[in-house]
This record gives C-alpha cells, sequence and structure tokens, in this order.
C-alpha cells in the first residue's frame, strides 16, 4: 500500500464517518509558527479536532500579545512555555495548563556573530529578542543568569522570532534569540556567524496547552478532547511521517523535509511522557523558572505551582 493510501486511510480513520452527535464546542486557541505547535495545525487540517467533539480555531498571535489576547476573550486556550504561564498567572490572567507538547533539544538558541566565543562575551552587545514576558528573553535570562550576568550586561532590541534571525542574517545586531524553523535559517550561514548555546546546552523550554478556567468549567469534555486530538496527531505523524511534514510545513513556509528538518531539534510529548512530566518535572521546573522571574523583576509573587494544571486530561 503506498504512502497516499496510508495517509488517506488515516485521514478517513480521523475524520470518522459520521458528524458528531452534539454541537461541537468552539475553541480559539492562540499559538505561533514554532514547529513544536505543529501538531496542532495537523490535527485540524486532518478533522481530528472535528472527531473529538470540537471546533477549533488556531490563531497566531505573537507571544507577548497572547496574555491579553485570553483576558478579552478572544482566545479560550494558548500553547507556550511552561515559565511562561507563570508570569501570566502572576499578572491575572488566570489559566491551567492541561497537557504537554513538546521539549527542544536543540530547538531554541542563541546565535552570535562570528567573534563572539562564549556566553561571557555578549556583555555590551545588542541582542534581538522577543520582549519581556516571552520565551526568547527568558531564555536569554536564564542563559546569562547561568553564567553570571544579567539582560542588564546586554542591549536587547525587541524583535520576534522569525524578525530577529531574519535581521542577524542582514547584518543587523551582535545576537539574537530565536527558534525553529528560524533558527535553522542560520545554522548553514558560517559566514553570517554561528550558534552559541541551544537547549541541549540549556534544556530549559518546555510548552503545554492551557486554557482558562471559565472556558474549562463551562465545557468540561474539553480538556480530555484537545489532549486526545494532540495524542492521535501524533498517531497520525508516525503513520505517515512524510504526508504529515508536508502539512505541517506548509503552515511555516516549509517544504516537508526542511520542516522534518527543524522537528529533529525537539521531541513531541506523547500520553506516557505527558503523565510523566506532570508527575515532578513540572512542579520542580516551574519551582525554578519561578525564582528567576523574580530575581528577573518580571513576577512580584510567584503562583502556587499546585494552581497552574489540571492534569486530569492525561492523568487517566
Amino acid at each position: 500500500m503506498n504512502r497516499t493510501i496510508v495517509f488517506a486511510a488515516a485521514l478517513a480513520l480521523a475524520a470518522g464517518l459520521s458528524a458528531p452527535a452534539k454541537a461541537a464546542t468552539s475553541v480559539t486557541i492562540g499559538i505561533s509558527g514554532w514547529t513544536g505547535f505543529a501538531p496542532l495545525t495537523l490535527a485540524k487540517q486532518a478533522g481530528i479536532f472535528e472527531k473529538h467533539g470540537l471546533d477549533v480555531t488556531l490563531k497566531k498571535v505573537p507571544q507577548a500579545s497572547r496574555p491579553l489576547a485570553i483576558a478579552s476573550g478572544d482566545l479560550q486556550c494558548a500553547a507556550t512555555t511552561v515559565e511562561t504561564w507563570l508570569v501570566w498567572n502572576a499578572s491575572g490572567v488566570v489559566t491551567k495548563q492541561i497537557f504537554q507538547l513538546d521539549k527542544s533539544y536543540g530547538a531554541d538558541g542563541i546565535v552570535v556573530r562570528n567573534d563572539i566565543k562564549t556566553v561571557a562575551d555578549l556583555k555590551g552587545k545588542n541582542v534581538a529578542s522577543s520582549a519581556p514576558g516571552t520565551s526568547p528573553y527568558f531564555m536569554l535570562a536564564w542563559v546569562l543568569n547561568k553564567n553570571g550576568m544579567s539582560t542588564k550586561d546586554v542591549t536587547v532590541v525587541n524583535l520576534e522570532p522569525d524578525a530577529a534571525a531574519q535581521a542577524f542574517l542582514a547584518g543587523q545586531n551582535d545576537a539574537a534569540v530565536t527558534y525553529e524553523p528560524f533558527i535553522s535559517a542560520v545554522r548553514d550561514k558560517t559566514d553570517q556567524g554561528h550558534i552559541l548555546a541551544t537547549t541541549l546546552d540549556y534544556p530549559m523550554v518546555l510548552d503545554t496547552v492551557g486554557c482558562t478556567p471559565e472556558f474549562l468549567t463551562a465545557n468540561p469534555d474539553a480538556a480530555k478532547a484537545l489532549a486526545d486530538s494532540y495524542f492521535e496527531a501524533l498517531d497520525l505523524i508516525k503513520a505517515d511521517p512524510q504526508k504529515s511534514y508536508e502539512i505541517m510545513g506548509a503552515d511555516v513556509k516549509q517544504s516537508a523535509k526542511e520542516f522534518e528538518d527543524s522537528a529533529k531539534y525537539l521531541k513531541w510529548a506523547d500520553k506516557a511522557e505527558n503523565k510523566q512530566f506532570f508527575t515532578k518535572e513540572f512542579q520542580d521546573f516551574s519551582k525554578t523558572a519561578g525564582e528567576l522571574l523574580l530575581q528577573m523583576g518580571l513576577i512580584k509573587e510567584a503562583p502556587d505551582v499546585a494552581t497552574l494544571a489540571d492534569t486530569s486530561a492525561v492523568s487517566n
């Protein structure tokens, strides 16, 4: 059986032969073009969300703007990093994480000019990064902190990851914090610079999906439906990776091969890995992240970690 037939069969299985018995639950999820979020796009395109009784709108919203969109009601859920949920909750945007998406294994990093050899060499340099309260800014702060420095030792130029990478390739700024698929544009441009540090060196980028308590209370089956849809999308990737890469890559203007290459630098978390993550790693990381966010002055008080997640969707 050829690949196209296999994928068509998988799509038919995902979509089912009939519409859901009851009205679909509408939900808008804020995301970015980050490779780790791509299985959500696949779940949408392949009809998996629909099969699980969901009418999902995936809306690309800059990370710094997502909490405002949640607070206004434009978004009911979002995908972002674990420490970002801490910042949002500390600022009054109350949300609960419901399942883990991915872990970065080199997919996030800091690119620098060739004369910058160490983290210490960043002192006094211009570093392009998203604004405070975002994952790239937190990564910059984390890496500097681990090397006895802080964001006060550099000049931060606020650019989103795509723009930061493109500006770097155009000769602007001394360094940039970016992630896949944009960091791949820098990997082979040795004349422009090199990658100084990634999440292989500093494992601290962990992504989850979270929703407002109001949405979860009003739609008690939605969390499990969202999580199960995500896990089914991961199964679909295994069933036909090339067609899946083609669909996910198209969303960020990459070929299937380009997307496959960028996905090698992260690991999507299946249900078993979700259970393991929320057993201890989530609590430990959230505590460490909270302490650093306090030092950075981004939060005034760290939220109670026990209130930050509802793991019922992955615990059964």
